[in-house]
């Protein structure tokens, strides 16, 4: 009981001693507020400039021989000789003699129709001569035979005058006849020679047309290299007999490649719209008649650093039906130059392509590191932050191109403020570090 009563006495004290702790809060002063200073936030800021820029254009494509050769056996026979470096691999220089086939049959082909023409061109003179000494008997046959024809008419008077017997008018018929058939024959034999020559003609015609042939056919025994090559595959050994259209070896130029490259379409409007200058893309439709003489190209071997220069060709009608890309064909002079490179440039080769197009407008160019989304982060003339909106030309080797958004001068800030609250007080990271 003592101890519950001892309790009840300290309550009152509790009480007024609360009473007067909240009395002294309310009425005592204010504490003074201590007023700090805003923080302005580091970042780094670019400049914005405007500059020419040139589209590129970059894709992938595999390399193949501008030129290729496949020789097929023209002619049958055995071959009797081979060049040297006939084997896979190997260079054969333009002009040189490949390989040759046994010639001799071509020989006795074009020695015998040659035989033959002269005979023909013989008979032909022969008929000549026969035609010259017709016209001369059937001269001297006409001659008598108007002679006779006089006669006939004398011994018709001389019947009618009773001064010859008819059996003499007979006899003078009878030898104007036959002076009168000898002329007609001579005539019809005259008649035939030029029939006769005619045939002569087309049998000399179709003999010289067998010496052409042979001739032809003599010559291809010989195969030369159309032009600097190398050989990718070989089929026929010597000595080996071959039949007309046979393969027989595959080579491929060596003067010039080609790369078939699958360029994106838009990136290659870019290119085409640079050379019209008409905007940023090219109508689809222009793609295919631009002229890409301005065109700077390159290519490059995948994975490494060599790279050879290159032009533009063609380009190719219609897309690559998987890839939806344009085929751009470009050409590469000299692809077994190894003093350029050390490496040669062979076919089936896996690699990078880039074009240049000549340069657009002026534009505002920013690293993509500036560009968030479609907006940028802008430090305004009172060093606060500014979220600006912006229009996104395209993007290119690690910048993008604005059409609009950015003016030249303007500070674009390329750190990422976290949180990006427009209005926020910056500054220049370098600005106020200590010396």
């Amino acid at each position: 009981m003592n101890r519950r009563w001892r309790v009840l006495w300290l309550i009152p004290a509790l009480a007024l001693g609360l009473g007067i702790a909240v009395w002294l809060v309310m009425t005592g002063p204010e504490p003074a507020r201590l007023e700090r200073a805003e923080a302005a936030v580091p970042v780094e800021i670019v400049i914005a400039e405007a500059h020419a820029v040139s589209p590129v254009a970059a894709g992938y494509g595999f390399s193949r021989p501008a030129r290729n050769w496949a020789a097929i056996a023209p002619v049958r026979g055995t071959i009797i000789e081979t060049h040297p470096d006939l084997a896979s691999g190997r260079f054969i220089a333009a002009g040189a003699e490949v390989l040759k086939i046994d010639p001799s049959e071509y020989e006795l082909a074009l020695a015998e129709a040659r035989a033959d023409l002269a005979a023909l061109e013989t008979e032909t003179a022969q008929l000549e001569a026969e035609r010259q000494n017709l016209d001369a008997v059937l001269a001297l046959e006409r001659e008598r035979l108007v002679l006779a024809e006089q006669d006939l008419e004398r011994t018709e008077r001389l019947v009618a005058q009773g001064t010859a017997p008819p059996a003499r008018l007979d006899e003078q018929r009878r030898t104007t006849l036959t002076f009168r058939r000898t002329v007609q024959e001579l005539e019809n034999t005259l008649a035939l020679l030029p029939v006769q020559k005619e045939r002569l003609e087309a049998q000399t015609e179709r003999t010289r047309v067998r010496i052409a042939r042979a001739e032809r056919d003599l010559e291809l025994t010989t195969l030369e290299a159309p032009f600097d090559m190398r050989v990718t595959e070989t089929q026929v050994l010597a000595f080996q007999f071959v039949n007309a259209g046979q393969p027989l070896l595959t080579g491929e130029g060596i003067e010039r490649a080609e790369v078939v490259a699958q360029i994106p379409v838009e990136a290659f409007r870019r290119i085409v719209a640079a050379i019209l200058g008409t905007g940023t893309l090219a109508p689809l439709d222009r793609m295919y008649a631009a002229d890409t003489s301005e065109v700077v190209a390159e290519v490059r071997l995948v994975g490494t650093d060599i790279t050879w220069p290159a032009r533009v060709e063609q380009v190719q009608a219609g897309l690559d039906p998987r890839t939806r890309t344009v085929q751009v064909v470009l050409s590469v002079d000299a692809p077994y130059d190894f003093a350029a490179n050390g490496v040669p440039l062979v076919a089936n080769m896996y690699l990078g392509v880039e074009l240049i197009g000549p340069p657009l407008a002026p534009r505002v160019l920013l690293p993509d590191a500036a560009v968030h989304g479609e907006r940028v982060l802008v430090m305004d003339a009172d060093d606060r932050l500014e979220l600006r909106a912006v229009e996104i030309a395209f993007r290119q080797r690690g910048q993008t191109v604005l059409s609009d958004g950015v003016a030249p001068g303007e500070r674009v800030v390329l750190t990422d403020v976290v949180p990006a609250l427009a209005g926020t007080l910056l500054r220049v990271a370098d600005e106020g570090a200590a010396p």
